[in-house]
């Protein structure tokens, strides 16, 4: 789709002012409109983002944007799989001209309702094609990997799994934690799913509801560990890092250990971003999926206190992460991530 040239000012999108969606973390006001003038491209007008990633790291790249280019963003927040359905039962009636995920399945479930629009042609080529969908039909804006972080004074580092798939065996009957009902914790699942097929997800998770014990949400499951509640969680890198980096009372007894070795448990999920065919003012919603992409956008992953991966525009890593290339993640095709056969499987094993 090529960036139309004539400014969109006039259009309004007072419908989308509605706020119907409850934030995870929070409230959720729209952002401040810049004085300035309209981008480069000739963008401009105001545009709704469907939102799921952590609501304060998109609101740093939607001041950042609106200081830059003049256009207005709201926001309306939700989870994942929220938002992924809101859209689909919208169609193309939905008001939201970006949606935005901390995790892929849920964009491939909008991009499977055939909603999203191609991404301009610009955009893809600031993201490296192993974070893009291979449809292209939306992109990854950044990353987090899975981590097990575990009790050093109760795990040892040669007791440590090789594998994620060693959670499954008998010797880890009660020493681990997960969240399974998070979108989080089913994007890992969905990876062992692409990565090893059915047959070896459906036995790993039989022996998974064996083994583990339940939390909601990554940051619980991680309390959990650091209270001596359990020996270790499965979780993502960046609850980690961002206790770490605040007072640090959640994770003092806590240490990540990657899998690496391009095992399912070093799996790095991909957060997406994509623009809606519903789009009311589509310049404007590619202009905002190009400036997340580009350098200043990914600088907020880089200097901010989201801790997860810059992956677009060369950007490194915040340095405080191992670098990508360390993780020696898995490669997966996003765009084959099947939530909703993950979601039977987890069913069938009486984790959901």
């Amino acid at each position: 789709m090529k960036i139309r040239n004539r400014a969109l000012a006039g259009i309004s999108l007072a419908a989308s002012a509605v706020l119907g969606l409850t934030a995870c973390g929070g409230s959720t006001t729209p952002a401040a409109t810049s004085s300035a003038s309209g981008s480069a491209a000739g963008a401009s007008g105001e545009i709704t983002v469907y939102n799921a990633q952590h609501e304060s790291l998109t609101k740093e790249w939607v001041d950042a944007f609106t200081a830059e280019t003049g256009i207005k963003v709201t926001m309306r927040q939700g989870s994942d799989t929220e938002l992924s359905n809101q859209i689909i039962q919208e169609g193309q009636a939905s008001p939201a001209d970006v949606f935005l995920t901390e995790n892929s399945p849920a964009m491939t479930q909008v991009e499977n309702a055939d909603l999203f629009a191609d991404v301009d042609k610009a955009t893809l080529e600031q993201v490296p094609t192993e974070f893009q969908p291979s449809t292209g039909k939306w992109t990854g804006i950044a990353a987090r990997s899975t981590v097990l972080v575990y009790d050093k004074t109760k795990i040892s580092e040669d007791q440590l799994p090789k594998s994620m798939l060693d959670l499954a065996k008998p010797e880890w009957k009660g020493k681990w934690a997960a969240s399974p009902t998070g979108a989080d914790f089913q994007a890992i699942v969905s990876a062992l799913l692409e990565l090893k097929g059915e047959d070896a997800t459906e036995e790993w998770l039989q022996g998974m509801k064996e083994n583990f014990k339940a939390y909601k949400g990554n940051s619980t499951a991680m309390k959990a560990v650091n209270a001596g509640e359990v020996d270790a969680a499965l979780i993502y890198h960046y609850y980690y890092y961002g206790d770490q980096a605040k007072t640090g009372e959640n994770s003092k007894n806590v240490t990540p250990y990657y899998f690496k070795n391009q095992d399912p448990g070093a799996f790095l999920s991909v957060s997406g971003g994509g623009v809606l065919k519903s789009s009311k003012n589509a310049a404007a919603a590619q202009e905002f999926l190009k400036f997340i992409t580009g350098k200043k956008g990914q600088e907020v992953l880089k200097t901010g206190t989201s801790f997860e991966y810059a992956i677009a525009s060369d950007v490194p890593a915040n340095d405080k992460l191992v670098p990508i290339k360390d993780l020696q993640a898995p490669t997966v095709d996003a765009a084959k991530l099947n939530s909703e056969k993950v979601t039977d499987l987890m069913t069938k094993a009486g984790l959901l």
